[in-house]
């Protein structure tokens, strides 16, 4: 049984991954400030003699015996991490350096969840690993871009200077249970509106694509990510390749929840990519991974997830 923390361990990625590490058998600390993150996603989890839950910021030390570390905690959704980017950036950078300090002092191997936003609005299409990105240091969304980046530094730096067991993942957008319905992210956006007869917003012309993982995938990608090797480092791409328009999404939400909802277009927020697709040769030749979850498999459990919501709460 080893004895594993999760940063952000109450969010919608961080539940999943607790409970997946339960259910393997081990021992869990699910740390968050509930800022973004709900404690009814752990709900659920808190019977399990093996779970313990901390209410903690990851911007202030925190210190306990762990074997591993998966650095979820930030707000990953453009609503939540421009509500308060200062936070944000201290989040990423602080959150970074106080839990590769804790794994530097018990010997920890750490995973650092980072993002596709590292690469900007790429100028290369599909993204692989060895794409420096191309991103606006002063934007409205460089307080999540930046931060990440500066986070992918702070491990490889602490790697070379003091040999902490380092991780680096790099997440691409990801859908399924548990997604607040309120993080102004396009899947969980697109589900409440049409179930609630809503008009769906979509931004710009619908033609910039993204390519949509279910959680269950990228639980997988992650757990196998933290079992290899130390001569694995990352990053590594974890993603679903097919990519789809925004307005092919919006479409088919609309059929497969049977809503009169319409359409209607609003103008593209500064610095929103216009492409985003993984290219994840690496991580199936590393990892032998790569989704097994199609987007409409994917979608059913969403849409069932927030119509229970809805039910519960009509006001939501």
């Amino acid at each position: 049984m080893k004895r594993i923390l999760v940063t952000g361990g109450a969010g919608f990625i961080g539940s999943h991954l607790c409970k997946r590490l339960l259910d393997e058998g081990n021992e869990v600390i699910s740390l968050d400030n509930y800022f973004t993150g709900q404690k009814k996603n752990i709900v659920s989890l808190m019977d399990n003699p093996y779970f313990e839950v901390v209410r903690h910021d990851v911007t202030s030390p925190y210190f306990v015996e762990v074997d591993e570390i998966y650095n979820l905690a930030c707000p990953a959704s453009p609503i939540h991490y421009q509500y308060n980017p200062i936070k944000t950036v201290k989040t990423s950078v602080m959150g970074a350096i106080n839990m590769l300090g804790l794994a530097k002092r018990v010997r920890a191997k750490v995973l650092q969840a980072s993002t596709s936003e590292v690469y900007g609005d790429p100028q290369v299409h599909p993204q692989k690993e060895d794409y420096w990105g191309h991103v606006n240091p002063i934007g409205q969304r460089s307080c999540y871009d930046e931060g990440k980046r500066v986070s992918e530094t702070l491990f490889m730096n602490y790697h070379t200077q003091n040999n902490v067991r380092i991780k680096i993942i790099r997440i691409f957008n990801t859908y399924g249970p548990n997604m607040h319905p309120h993080d102004g992210r396009v899947v969980s956006n697109f589900i409440v509106q049409a179930l609630k007869g809503q008009d769906i917003t979509v931004y710009g012309d619908g033609q910039q694509t993204r390519s949509f993982q279910y959680v269950d995938d990228l639980v997988n990608g992650m757990m196998k990510m933290m079992a290899t090797g130390d001569d694995f480092l990352g990053p590594v791409n974890i993603g679903n390749p097919g990519e789809f328009t925004i307005l092919e999404l919006a479409e088919k939400v609309i059929d497969m929840t049977g809503s009169k909802s319409k359409i209607i277009y609003q103008p593209l927020p500064s610095d929103d990519p216009m492409q985003r697709k993984p290219d994840i040769s690496l991580a199936k030749e590393k990892l032998n991974w790569e989704p097994k979850i199609q987007l409409e498999d994917g979608l059913k459990k969403t849409i069932a997830y927030f119509d229970g919501l809805l039910k519960e709460n009509p006001n939501i």
